[in-house]
């Protein structure tokens, strides 16, 4: 599973995803992507999963 980790998600909870690749918002260059862009990004890139701790609702679509 391909699994983005937004700003603010501890990045060594990645360990505890063991047989999954996990990648950061920061690494992609989108970190500074809000709203439904974020979202949008990881779609089209195939990401399974968007993991955030993010709680004003700014990568909401």
């Amino acid at each position: 599973m391909l699994i983005l980790f937004d700003n603010g998600t501890p990045a060594p909870l990645r360990y505890a995803l063991e047989g999954h690749r996990v990648v950061e918002a920061i690494e992609r260059g989108w970190d500074r992507l809000t709203n439904g862009d974020l979202i949008a990004a990881a779609e089209a890139a195939g990401f399974d999963v968007l993991l955030t701790t993010d709680k004003t609702g700014r990568v909401t679509q």
